[in-house]
């Protein structure tokens, strides 16, 4: 008689089956794969052949677990996104003096954001956005959109404590990003930096930007930096 690997297992354990396109392990050797090929070559040289074989998986099993290239593309685009910010805006939500919390979440922002697969990343969506702009949009939405998302609630809550005064705290949270990369990101983005900041300078540029946005809207008084907003 015939013994199946069900019978092998040992007594009471079950083995896991995945359904079509559901196995997780499966679907990240397919985006491992893909990641090289993307990096290296850009979306457009990136061929669906060389990353069957990067990923050792037929052109079949790619298909069922994402529809095609874009879609690969911007799965593989959203799971890096995520294992990166992993935990930034948890900063947010910490019980920390304002200040302190704007200064943790600009430097690691600043980091993020001038990393060298986040730089290729931009650069490959810079290069298709002309004839995919709704790849561009969602890029747009799930990164630049969602950092200044995060940043609107604590802004509201802050304002709310008096702490500071914020008419508008969706262009606050656009501004901060802004302040904290301020000559890193665009210098590394269009080359003019070939490797990212040092830490030091991420530090020196990041307490910078949370000294001058908490001077615009603080409501302390600001005749000197000791003048800070309260728990700032």
């Amino acid at each position: 008689m015939t013994r199946t690997s069900q019978d092998n297992a040992p007594s009471g354990a079950k083995i896991r089956r995945h359904a079509a396109g559901q196995d997780p392990a499966k679907r990240e050797q397919i985006l491992k794969g893909a990641m090289k090929e993307f990096l290296d070559k850009g979306f457009d040289a990136a061929s669906m052949n060389e990353i069957c074989r990067a990923a050792g998986v037929s052109k079949g099993t790619i298909y069922v677990y994402f529809t095609d290239k874009v879609d690969l593309f911007e799965a593989l685009i959203a799971d890096e996104r995520e294992q990166m910010f992993q935990g930034i805006e948890a900063l947010l939500e910490e019980d920390r003096p304002l200040r302190e919390k704007l200064i943790l979440f600009g430097h690691r922002l600043a980091e993020i954001l001038c990393s060298h697969r986040v730089i290729r990343s931009q650069r490959i969506i810079a290069g298709i956005v002309d004839r995919m702009p709704e790849v561009g949009a969602r890029f747009y939405d799930a990164g630049a959109l969602r950092t200044q998302a995060a940043l609107v609630p604590l802004f509201q809550r802050e304002a709310a404590a008096g702490r500071i005064a914020v008419p508008d705290p969706g262009l606050a949270g656009f501004q901060f990003a802004e302040l904290v990369t301020a000559g890193l990101w665009r210098a590394r983005l269009f080359g003019k930096r070939r490797s990212p900041p040092a830490r030091a300078e991420i530090e020196t540029t990041v307490q910078a930007a949370v000294e001058m946005f908490l001077r615009a809207y603080g409501t302390a008084p600001r005749d000197s930096a000791k003048h800070a907003p309260d728990g700032a």
